[in-house]
Formats: C-alpha cells, sequence, structure tokens
C-alpha cells in the first residue's frame, strides 16, 4: 500500500481534478451503484457534508440512540447545520421503519420538521452489527412516504456485505446518500468517501471546501484506497472469523461474558462489580494488547487486517490474566 502511495499520479485536486482520486471516485460509485462519489478526510466531515446538503437550519434530523453522528461527532449537526438530534431506540442497532414513524414530527407549527433520518450500518457502539436490508427498505419505504431523505453512514458497509452477502449497491439504493469509510476494515491511513446521485455531489464539492477538506495531491491517500479494495476487500470474513473466537474465548472468563458478534467488533461485557473495564484496558495494554473501554461496563475489540490467529489467542491470555 505504501509503496502504491509513492507511486501515485497525482496532481492538483483543489484546482482540478487529481487523476488518482478521480479513478477511486469513480470505482466507489461503481460498487455503490450510484452516479458520483467524492473523497473526504474524515468519515465525520463526510457525514456532516451530508447533513448540509438534506437538511436547512432549525430542523431536525433522527438517527438511532447510539449512532455515531450523535455520539462521536461533536454536535456538528447543531454546530454546522443549526440541526438537532432526535434519537430512537433499538435492539441491538437493527431499527425498525416503526421506530422512525414514530419520531417523524406532526407537521405543525409547535414543532421542528424532520428533515432527515439517518441509518449506521453496520451499527459501530452496537457492536458492529448488521442492519438488515429488509428493515433499510421499510425505512426507504417509509422516507419515500413523508418526502425525507435518508442518510446511511457506512462507514463499516464492507463488513456488512461481507456477513450478510448482501451486494453493497443493495445497501446503497435505500439511501439518498452514503459515506463510505476506507480506514475501517480496509486498512488504509485516511479516507472516506461520500458517494450518490451526481447533483447531490456536485454540490458537495462546495461544502467540503467549506468544511476545510479540499487537499491537492489527494491522489496519494486515494492511491492507498484503490489497493485496499484491490487486496483487503475480499478479506474481511477473516476478520470476523477471529472476532468470533475472541468472542468465545471471553465468555470463558469468569466475570466476563460476550456473544457471538455480526462483524468484527466485539464488545466484551465486563460482569463483576470489582472489575473496571479502564483498569483492565491499562493492564492489556501493559500486556501488550490494545482493547479500549466500551461504555462504563465494556470493552470494546476491533479485528482487523492487522490482527492474527496468534494475536487473538495473546489477547484471550492476556484478557484471563487482567481478570486475575
Amino acid at each position: 500500500m505504501r509503496a502504491a502511495m509513492a507511486q501515485a499520479e497525482v496532481a492538483d485536486d483543489v484546482l482540478g481534478k487529481d487523476p488518482t482520486a478521480d479513478r477511486l471516485e469513480r470505482r466507489i460509485a461503481e460498487l455503490l451503484g450510484v452516479e458520483a462519489a467524492l473523497f473526504f478526510p474524515s468519515g465525520t466531515q463526510a457525514n456532516q457534508a451530508a447533513v448540509l446538503l438534506h437538511t436547512q437550519p432549525g430542523t431536525e434530523a433522527v438517527c438511532e440512540g447510539e449512532a455515531h453522528v450523535f455520539h462521536y461527532e461533536l454536535a456538528g449537526a447543531a454546530w454546522l447545520s443549526g440541526v438537532q438530534l432526535h434519537t430512537v431506540s433499538s435492539d441491538s442497532g437493527r431499527v425498525s421503519a416503526e421506530a422512525f414513524r414514530s419520531a417523524i414530527r406532526p407537521g405543525d407549527r409547535h414543532h421542528p420538521t424532520t428533515s432527515l433520518i439517518c441509518l449506521e450500518n453496520t451499527h459501530n457502539m452496537h457492536g458492529g452489527t448488521v442492519l438488515p436490508l429488509e428493515n433499510m427498505r421499510e425505512i426507504r419505504v417509509l422516507a419515500r412516504e413523508t418526502g425525507i431523505p435518508v442518510h446511511l453512514d457506512g462507514a463499516r458497509l464492507w463488513n456488512a456485505s461481507a456477513a450478510s452477502g448482501v451486494p453493497l449497491a443493495d445497501f446503497a439504493a435505500e439511501a439518498d446518500s452514503v459515506m463510505v469509510s476506507l480506514s475501517k476494515g480496509l486498512g488504509c491511513p485516511i479516507g472516506s468517501l461520500l458517494a450518490g446521485p451526481r447533483p447531490l455531489i456536485e454540490r458537495a464539492w462546495s461544502v467540503r471546501k467549506r468544511l476545510g477538506g479540499g487537499m491537492r495531491q489527494v491522489g496519494i491517500l486515494a492511491a492507498a484506497g484503490l489497493y485496499a479494495l484491490d487486496h483487503n476487500l475480499e478479506r474481511l470474513h477473516e476478520d470476523h472469523a477471529r472476532a468470533r473466537r475472541l468472542a468465545a474465548g471471553a465468555a470463558e472468563i469468569e466475570g466476563l461474558a460476550a456473544d457471538p458478534p455480526d462483524t468484527n467488533i466485539v464488545m466484551i461485557r465486563v460482569r463483576r462489580d470489582d472489575l473496571d473495564p479502564a483498569v483492565l484496558s491499562a493492564a492489556l495494554e501493559r500486556d501488550g494488547v490494545l482493547i479500549l473501554p466500551g461504555g462504563s461496563r465494556r470493552l470494546r475489540a476491533v479485528t482487523h487486517l492487522d490482527v492474527s490467529d496468534d494475536g487473538i489467542d495473546r489477547a484471550i491470555e492476556a484478557l484471563a490474566r487482567a481478570v486475575g
């Protein structure tokens, strides 16, 4: 990947079009079955660009209660778009159309207008769960009935597709815009793309500029994305298998519990009152294993291309030592 970056053909993407970035954007659009895509430095910036594109200040966007756009984007929707977020609860991130229907405002003079539905697939803080295509189709029907656009935070859509067997384009077809991340699962150092209809993506260029996301010889980064699509996309099932092994191993340690994950994120529940996830995380790091706290009573582990079978064994052994 670093060799591909060093050899990338580049130009000035702010003044014109970088040829390698152009190749990546066209490749992503083709994979997602949409008209166009645009490279962004981060998924957060691409998500916030989507909120800006779909909404008006003083309106409201609806999302699941543990969504990335709600918890981890520093109230960007409020700060940048003047949009408040209205959350709905779900079972393990598999939010239903009816949950969204109950959150859509009645449209009277006392309530903000619901201007956007935000989905997340896979769902990060619910342990990488896959939002089933059928759920997305039902939500899409609701969106068409109410005239509300849908944005899909698909940072890990690659994993959703690999785990479910559903083509990326089928997931993308149920949204008006899609964000995919190159640094989640595919191993790139940086980069996400916002994809959708060409008129929307043409407008996104100006939004990205306002957010400071224009970059010059961005082909150096885009080359990493092209390499990842060629070499790292088809191996994601290996990460999923290792995540299941890690969950099974953790579940056998007294004081811990973990359910078999859909994809590559393992939420390890800390069941003993005398165990603190932050203390466990620090002990694991001293033992050469990086697993972060994932809430007040959880550890969050993510498998990826730098974690081998031996690494899973070491992680399980380190967890047992830390708990003991």
